[in-house]
């Protein structure tokens, strides 16, 4: 793998400097070796999602100003005037957002480094030490997963997009590897809970992207019973920011929480009038890393408009125990985590909407007993119309990453409810219609 990075990094080092370069590669030894052979180099590297439409990847390599996309094997133009990133920057990730352009965050490779050195140590990666490799490269967890690991010397146990679905070979590859560390959304680790017995070689598990659902601890502690048990917190824009060492006696039956800073992390709670809350209380999460970049590329502020330098505003709410420790409560706005996925509800109904025959949506994020939640679409289709469920998932399909594409869908003919003030009442959805769309 080094000789192919090296000569990855020669290939980069070839183009005209400049603006960042997009890398189409997926999560193999060929794809990883082109990464680190743009770590080398020094050229900023764009890691898009392999499932964005390539209108939507067109609208990406536009913001974000690169000039080249760079496979394994060639090497494209963009056509266009190309815009350096932020000085430093050494990868370029891509929020997980559910429709439209996705935001770019430019992550400084001090901040990388900054990050690798502090995980190795947390989770006790050093040489020859096998961590699974869950996510995809383009993940944000690929900074544990990937590039802490092979910094540290350890041996990256590359789970492909088949194993990460099937809960035996995805059993397979902790066990016949010896997996020492893993980190996981809660729906794999309740597929690896799944598969039977337990995973004697796993020191430290590592929940992450989601909430645990009821019962995820005591699956945890059941299914890595010598393991040290985290709750892992963090987003792309600021990367881990929040650890809770997980005690199965005490966290077994409530919210597990997202715990306390990492070092070098500050947090505050901020209430609906914009002030801190110091004790107990509730707010908005704001947060400031020295893992974190200036902001997205493309002039686009989103959370980094906290009104000073350097805090992140989250959109998550939650409460402050007495104890210090900080408790999920949901989404400040519509957005929700799906399988560890940020996904706009409102971007997603306009989806929906947005389908020739569909007079109004409505999308609903429900209970899932293996993926903590999953995505429920209503559509009410115009007079007249013939739409069918299979056109509508086509129809999805064609517009939305796979994350966001609902996995239940319902077509009526009556007018979804609504509110007092006109406007589309998710909740009084909800009562209708679930009880229609179980098992769908």
């Amino acid at each position: 793998m080094w000789a192919e990075a090296l000569r990855g990094r020669d290939r980069l080092r070839a183009l005209p400097a400049g603006a960042p370069v997009a890398l189409r590669v997926d999560k193999s030894p060929a794809g990883i070796a082109l990464v680190l052979g743009a770590l080398l180099s020094g050229r900023p590297a764009l890691l898009p999602s392999a499932t964005l439409p390539e209108t939507v990847l067109g609208e990406l390599l536009a913001a974000t100003g690169c000039t080249w996309v760079v496979t394994p094997t060639g090497a494209t133009e963009v056509p266009g005037a190309g815009r350096a990133a932020p000085a430093g920057t050494a990868l370029v990730l891509t929020t997980s957002g559910s429709t439209g352009v996705p935001k770019a965050v430019p992550l400084p490779g001090a901040g990388i480094d900054a990050f690798t050195r502090w995980a190795a140590a947390r989770f006790g990666v050093g040489r020859g030490t096998p961590v699974l490799s869950y996510a995809p490269l383009t993940f944000d967890l690929s900074l544990l997963d990937i590039w802490t690991t092979l910094a540290a010397g350890g041996t990256a146990v590359l789970v492909d997009e088949d194993e990460a679905l099937h809960a035996g070979r995805l059993a397979a590859a902790v066990r016949d590897n010896r997996v020492e560390v893993v980190q996981a959304v809660p729906m794999a680790l309740a597929l690896l809970a799944s598969a039977g017995g337990s995973y004697g070689s796993v020191r430290h598990a590592i929940a992450t992207g989601d909430a645990l659902p009821p019962g995820g601890v005591t699956a945890m502690a059941a299914a890595f019973p010598g393991a040290r048990l985290h709750n892992l917190y963090g987003c792309t824009e600021t990367n881990d920011s929040l650890i809770h060492d997980i005690d199965p006696r005490r966290d077994a039956d409530g919210p597990v929480p997202i715990g306390v800073p990492l070092p070098g992390v500050a947090a505050r709670v901020v209430d609906a009038e914009g002030t801190e809350v110091t004790g107990p209380g509730t707010g908005e999460l704001w947060v400031r890393t020295p893992f974190q970049g200036p902001g997205y590329l493309g002039g686009v502020r989103g959370g980094f408009d906290a009104g000073e330098p350097g805090w992140y505003r989250t959109g998550d709410l939650v409460r402050r125990r007495a104890d210090g420790a900080l408790v999920l409560l949901g989404r400040a706005d519509s957005r929700v985590k799906v399988r560890g996925v940020a996904v706009d509800l409102a971007a997603v109904e306009a989806a929906l909407a947005g389908h020739g025959e569909v007079v109004e949506a409505v999308v609903l994020a429900v209970p899932d007993p293996v993926g903590g939640r999953r995505l429920r679409g209503l559509a009410r289709r115009a007079a007249g119309s013939a739409l069918t469920t299979l056109d509508l998932r086509r129809h999805c399909a064609a517009v939305l990453p796979r994350g966001a594409v609902p996995s239940d869908l319902l077509i009526v003919d009556t007018a979804l409810p609504r509110n007092t003030n006109g406007k589309l009442d998710r909740a009084a959805a909800a009562r209708e219609h679930t009880p229609t769309l179980e098992g769908i």
